[in-house]
C-alpha cells in the first residue's frame, strides 16, 4: 500500500502557495498605503513646516487680539500701561526736540515757538484723551479685525521671505487619490485601511507557518523519505525562499511620537512626527545597491545576492540532482553543495545577520531618540521607535531551517561515496 503521505505534502504544497500568493498581493497594496501614510506623517508637513507654524501662531495671534475686548479692571490697568507709554514718548520726543534744534539758529526760534505755545506742555496734558481713544480703538471689533489682517499678512509676507516653500505635490495627490478629506482626516483613513490589511495579512500568515511547522514534523518523524516526497520538499523550500525574498525584511521606524510646549500662554502640540522610515525586502536592497554605481556598494550588492539568493537555490537545485539524477550526482559542485554546507549553510548566515543588523538599528535609533527626549526640560518630548521584523525575515527563517532538515535527509538516505 502507497503511503499518503506525497499527497498531504501536495495539498500541503497548494495551501502554502496560495496563502503566499495572498500574502504578497496584500502585502503590495499594504506598502502603498504605508508609504502614502508614512508621506504624510513626515516631519516636513508638522514640526518642520512653516506653514503649519503660521497656522499655529494665526491662531495664537488670534486669540491674543480678541482678549482685547477688556474686562473694567483690565481697562484700568491697560490705560495706566498705555498713558506711562505716552508720558514716556512725549517726554523722550521732547529730550530729542531740544538737543537737536539747539544746533542752530532756526533751531532756537523754534525752541522759542514751542516754549511760547506750551507745545509739549500741552500734549502731556492730553495723554488720558489719547488714552481712552487708543483703548476704544482697540475695542472696536472692526479695529481688532483690521489689526489681525495685518499681522497676519507681515507674518506670510516674513515667512515666505525667510523659508522656502515645501512642494505639497506628492502630499496633494495623495489627498486626492483617497478622498478622506484634509491631512488629519486622511491619516485616520489610511491607518484603519492598514489595519484592515494587518488583520487579512496575519490570517493568511498563521495558516502559512501552521502549514509549514506540520511540513517539518513530517519530514522530522519519517524515517524513509521517498524521492516525490523529497521533490516535494525541495519545492516547499523554493516557495518559502521566493516569498522570504520578495517581502519586507526589517521594517526602521523612528518618529516623535509627541512633542509638546507652551508658546504665549498656549499649548502647542506636535504628534506622530515620522524622522526616519525604510521597509525594503532582500531583492529590492540588492537591486538598489547595484544600480549605484560605486564599485564598494555594488560589491556589497553583490555579495547579498550571492549569499542570500544563489546559493541557496544553488543548493536547493543541487540537491534535486543528487536524487535524480545519478549520472551527475559525484560531480564535485553538486556533492560539495548537498554534504558540504548542510551543517551551516549561507542562508543560516543571511538569517544571523539579518537578525543581528536589527538588533543594531534598533539600539541605534532607541539611544538616538532617548538623547532627543533629555535635550531640554521646556520640551515635553515622547519618541517612539516602531522598527520591527517583517514577515519576509521569518518566511527567510523557515526556508533556512527547513532546508536544513531537508539536506540532513539526503545525506542520511543517499550512500555518500567516499572520497
Amino acid at each position: 500500500m502507497r503511503s499518503p503521505r506525497p499527497l498531504i505534502l501536495l495539498f500541503f504544497l497548494l495551501v502554502m502557495l496560495f496563502c503566499s500568493y495572498q500574502l504578497f498581493l496584500l502585502d503590495q497594496h499594504r506598502r502603498a498605503v504605508k508609504e502614502d501614510l508614512i508621506e504624510l506623517s513626515k516631519i516636513k508637513y508638522g514640526l518642520f513646516s512653516v506653514d503649519e507654524w503660521k497656522q499655529i501662531l494665526s491662531t495664537i495671534i488670534s486669540k491674543k487680539i480678541e482678549e482685547l475686548n477688556f474686562t473694567p479692571s483690565q481697562k484700568v490697568e491697560m490705560k495706566a500701561k498705555v498713558s506711562a507709554f505716552l508720558t514716556k514718548t512725549i517726554a523722550e520726543m521732547e529730550d530729542r526736540f531740544y538737543e537737536e534744534e539747539s544746533q542752530s539758529v532756526s533751531g532756537w526760534l523754534k525752541i522759542g515757538v514751542a516754549g511760547l505755545t506750551g507745545m509739549f506742555d500741552r500734549m502731556k496734558k492730553e495723554v488720558p484723551i489719547y488714552t481712552e481713544q487708543i483703548l476704544d480703538f482697540l475695542n472696536d471689533p472692526g479695529n481688532r479685525n483690521k489689526v489681525k489682517g495685518y499681522i497676519m499678512d507681515k507674518l506670510s509676507e516674513y515667512t515666505d521671505k525667510t523659508f522656502a516653500k515645501i512642494d505639497y505635490t506628492e502630499h496633494n495627490r495623495i489627498l486626492a487619490q483617497y478622498g478622506y478629506g484634509d491631512r488629519s482626516q486622511t491619516i485616520i483613513g489610511l491607518q484603519a485601511e492598514l489595519d484592515n490589511h494587518q488583520q487579512q495579512s496575519r490570517n493568511y500568515l498563521l495558516a502559512l507557518f501552521a502549514f509549514i511547522a506540520a511540513s517539518g514534523l513530517m519530514l522530522l518523524l519519517t524515517l524513509r523519505v521517498q524521492r516525490l516526497e523529497l521533490l516535494i520538499y525541495t519545492l516547499i523550500c523554493f516557495l518559502l525562499l521566493g516569498i522570504g525574498l520578495l517581502l519586507p525584511m526589517i521594517e526602521i521606524d523612528a518618529r516623535i511620537d509627541e512633542m509638546s510646549f507652551t508658546l504665549l500662554d498656549q499649548p502647542v502640540s506636535f504628534t506622530d512626527q515620522v524622522l526616519y522610515y525604510k521597509s525594503k525586502s532582500i531583492l529590492e536592497v540588492v537591486r538598489l545597491m547595484l544600480a549605484q554605481g560605486k564599485t564598494d556598494v555594488m560589491m556589497v550588492g553583490f555579495l547579498v545576492l550571492l549569499f542570500s539568493v544563489l546559493f541557496p537555490v544553488a543548493k536547493l537545485i543541487s540537491s534535486m540532482i543528487y536524487i535524480y539524477n545519478a549520472k551527475l550526482r559525484d560531480t564535485r559542485f553538486v556533492r560539495f553543495m548537498v554534504f558540504k554546507t548542510g551543517k551551516w549553510s549561507m542562508a543560516d548566515v543571511m538569517v544571523v545577520a539579518i537578525f543581528m543588523s536589527y538588533i543594531g538599528f534598533s539600539g541605534i535609533l532607541t539611544e538616538q531618540l532617548n538623547q532627543l527626549e533629555g535635550l531640554t526640560q521646556k520640551l515635553d518630548i515622547l519618541t517612539t521607535n516602531k522598527s520591527s521584523l517583517q514577515t519576509g525575515f521569518f518566511l527567510f527563517t523557515s526556508f533556512a531551517i527547513l532546508s536544513l532538515l531537508l539536506s540532513q535527509k539526503i545525506q542520511g538516505m543517499v550512500p555518500v561515496k567516499q572520497e
